[in-house]
């Protein structure tokens, strides 16, 4: 049992950017401090003609997230702005925890993935996305060839 200046991970805090020892290997994005590896969880299903894939996006509006189709790329963009004149209407913060910045994800989807194919939905904090699946292109068989 760990003393309870611990919090869940004693890793995380040993190598933590406050710590300052190593700020090279936390890889947190400052915009959200160590909630950083909490964003944008994804599973993603294979069903038969498709793959569906359920980002965790709470707390984002179905306007501060964008979806890009690119060189293959599928990129996930969510960002959160902060509201000024609602923290002058509701009164001074002593304790703020909800960062405002950007997050972003991409997936190699493949060359063939058409704009039109993919569909979206965001409900409950959770963007889903369904993929067609591309049929598999046969590789060419290996051959040797001669060294002179």
């Amino acid at each position: 049992m760990l003393p309870s200046i611990f919090s869940d991970n004693l890793f995380d805090d040993f190598f933590n950017r406050e710590f300052g020892m190593f700020p090279a290997m936390t890889g947190l994005n400052s915009a959200y401090g160590k909630y950083a590896n909490n964003l944008m969880k994804t599973d993603v299903r294979e069903t038969e003609n498709s793959y569906e894939l359920d980002i965790d996006l709470p707390g984002f509006k179905k306007e501060e997230i964008n979806l890009e189709l690119k060189d293959g790329y599928l990129s996930v963009t969510a960002a959160k702005n902060a509201d000024q004149d609602d923290q002058d209407k509701k009164g001074k913060y002593i304790r703020q925890e909800r960062y405002v910045g950007t997050c972003s994800r991409s997936f190699y989807v493949g060359e063939d993935v058409e704009p039109k194919d993919v569909s979206a939905r965001f409900e409950d904090g959770i963007l889903k996305i369904s993929l067609p699946k591309q049929e598999q292109k046969q590789l060419p068989e290996s051959a040797v060839i001669a060294i002179e």
